[in-house]
C-alpha cells in the first residue's frame, strides 16, 4: 500500500494501557470507524509472540478498511508479517538500513526533532516524518520538545509529508495550524477516551480543518 498525505491526517498509535476490558483490535476498529486514517502498533511492554499476535489482528482490521498498518521499531516483524511499513526513531536502526531490509515498496516513517534529522531521513529513503514531541507527553518521557518554529523548519526542509506527535489533543491541536504538517499522530487522545469512536471523529474533523491545505 502506497502512502498518501491524506493517510497522515489522523494517525492513531496504539497503547493497551487504557483497554478497560476491550481488546486492542476492538479499540482500533472504533478508532477507524471514527476516522483514523493510519494505524501504528506500538506496544513496548509486549513480548515478541504477544506483539506479533496483536499485530496480525490489527493488520487484518486495517486491511479490511484499506488503511496503512505500520509496525513501530520491529523491522524484522514488519517484514515477517508483510506490514505496510515500519516506523523507527533516532535511536533505532538507521533509516537507510531499514529501507534495505523492507524494500522500496513499503512505507518508512522516521521520528525527527530538527531539520537536519529530517533532511537525513529523507535522503535515506523515509516516506514520511514524525516530528515531536510538540507538546508535553507522558507516553514518551525522553522525547525532547519541538517548538512551533522548529516544526515549521522541519516541514520546509523536506519534500515528504510530516506528521506532528506528542501530547496532541482536541484542546491544543489548533496551535499546530500553519506549521506545514499534514496531520497529527495521537495515542491517548484516542485510546484513553471512553468513547474512542467519538474522540476520533472529533480529532479527524479538526485535523481536516487545520491541515493539508497548504501548497
Amino acid at each position: 500500500m502506497r502512502l498518501s498525505a491524506e493517510s497522515l491526517r489522523l494517525y492513531a498509535v496504539t497503547d493497551r494501557t487504557w483497554l478497560n476490558g476491550r481488546t486492542l483490535a476492538e479499540c482500533v476498529k472504533e478508532s477507524i470507524a471514527g476516522g483514523a486514517t493510519m494505524i501504528q502498533i506500538r506496544e513496548k511492554s509486549a513480548g515478541y509472540e504477544e506483539f506479533k499476535s496483536q499485530a496480525l489482528e490489527i493488520q487484518a482490521v486495517c486491511r479490511e478498511n484499506h488503511i496503512p498498518f505500520i509496525v513501530n521499531d520491529d523491522v524484522n516483524l514488519a517484514r515477517e508479517i508483510s506490514a505496510d511499513g515500519v516506523h523507527v526513531g533516532q535511536d533505532d536502526m538507521s533509516a537507510a538500513n531499514v529501507r534495505e531490509i523492507i524494500g522500496a515498496g513499503k512505507i518508512l516513517g522516521v521520528s525527527v526533532q530538527n531539520a537536519d534529522e529530517a533532511r537525513l531521513a529523507q535522503s535515506h529513503g523515509a516516506d514520511y516524518l514524525g516530528a515531536g514531541a510538540v507538546f508535553h507527553t507522558g507516553t514518551k518521557l525522553d522525547a525532547a520538545d519541538v517548538s512551533h518554529t522548529t516544526l515549521r523548519e522541519i516541514c520546509e526542509s523536506v519534500k515528504i509529508p510530516v506528521v506532528a506527535i506528542g501530547g496532541i489533543s482536541a484542546k491544543n491541536i489548533h496551535l499546530l495550524a500553519g506549521s506545514g504538517i499534514e496531520g497529527v499522530a495521537v495515542i491517548s487522545a484516542i485510546f484513553a477516551q471512553d468513547d474512542i469512536r467519538r474522540a476520533a471523529e472529533n480529532l479527524r474533523a479538526l485535523s481536516e480543518k487545520y491541515f493539508g491545505h497548504e501548497s
